[in-house]
């Protein structure tokens, strides 16, 4: 295996999509080594990856702690490891404030969100969107710490609340427009330039996560869905992403993109091989990195890019 392709999976711990990878990976005859997010231990002086023991052609995150991830992406990065997805996109991703301005700034339509710092503040946000309203942690995933302001008097006890968890990440209030939809959402499936798959994930709650009890079911890939994914994807420079997008009257709206997105419900729904998708992209980055290596030009991670997919507006306010 002296000369097969060297793939570093970078993980937390094993989950199906993991073991997926794995299998995937060897399937197509790489070389592939799982790298423990907690036993990494990163010196920044050192020079280059054979230095430091992570030779690796190319990296695939997968590691549930995105901060933790951020930085490791960084610093294969500066050792001149292609990285897929970069820590660019994954520092992007993981911080829901920074995501939506990226998808606004893209043009690609998305919930109306308003960010405070205080109590009181927070408290305009809810007035200025109305009731009811949604409160998001800027950090976090599995649809955790979600909650649905009704009214002025629980908004209040809520953000008091957050504070009270002592993290400054909860002294930020992420303050969102509580949207009227189907009991679903869509999850679409973004690797390279195309949607692989998608699914409906269904509940009768109005947080449809799949880690909250939701179930997924087949979605069909319309043109609609396609191009407001691959345009998600293009503005946080995602190569590969799970897309989440909500069905409105004012239109399909993007929620948010995971660059390190769960695939174990979508599976049900296709008989797309995910795992193997992934690989293949993360093996035509590991080959672009060293063509461009070869030519001395830069380039290892891919940033967030102005996104060339023309796109249906929503209309404010309806």
């Amino acid at each position: 295996m002296a000369d097969a392709m060297r793939l570093g999976i970078l993980i937390t711990y094993l989950r199906t999509e993991e073991k997926l990878l794995l299998a995937a990976a060897r399937n197509r005859g790489l070389d592939v080594t799982t790298i423990v997010e907690r036993s990494l231990v990163l010196d920044l002086s050192t020079p280059t990856a054979a230095a430091a023991g992570y030779d690796f052609d190319v990296v695939l995150d997968r590691c549930v702690a995105h901060l933790p991830a951020g930085y490791t992406l960084q610093v294969f990065e500066r050792w001149g490891i292609p990285t897929i997805n970069s820590a660019t996109t994954t520092l992007i991703c993981d911080d829901k404030v920074r995501c939506g301005l990226v998808l606004e700034a893209a043009g690609v339509p998305s919930p109306r969100t308003i960010v405070a710092f205080s109590v009181d503040s927070g408290l305009q946000a809810c007035e200025r969107l109305g009731y009811p309203a949604v409160i998001k942690p800027v950090t976090g995933s599995w649809g955790r710490l979600l909650a649905k302001l009704n009214g002025p008097a629980q908004a209040r006890l809520i953000m008091e609340q957050k504070l009270e968890l002592g993290s400054i990440h909860h002294g930020i209030f992420c303050v969102q427009e509580f949207l009227e939809k189907p009991d679903r959402d869509i999850r679409a499936f973004v690797v390279g330039d195309r949607v692989i798959a998608a699914s409906y994930r269904t509940s009768e709650h109005w947080i449809t996560n799949t880690a909250r009890g939701a179930v997924s079911k087949p979605c069909p890939v319309t043109p609609e869905i396609e191009a407001m994914a691959i345009a998600a994807c293009r503005a946080v420079g995602a190569r590969w992403a799970g897309v989440d997008l909500v069905e409105t009257e004012r239109g399909l709206l993007c929620i948010e993109v995971n660059s390190g997105g769960e695939f174990h419900g979508l599976m049900t729904t296709t008989d797309v091989d995910i795992a193997d998708a992934i690989v293949g992209e993360a093996v035509l980055l590991a080959v672009v990195g060293k063509e461009e290596r070869g030519t001395g030009r830069a380039g290892v991670g891919v940033g967030p890019v102005a996104s060339s997919t023309t796109l249906p507006q929503p209309r404010r306010g309806v």
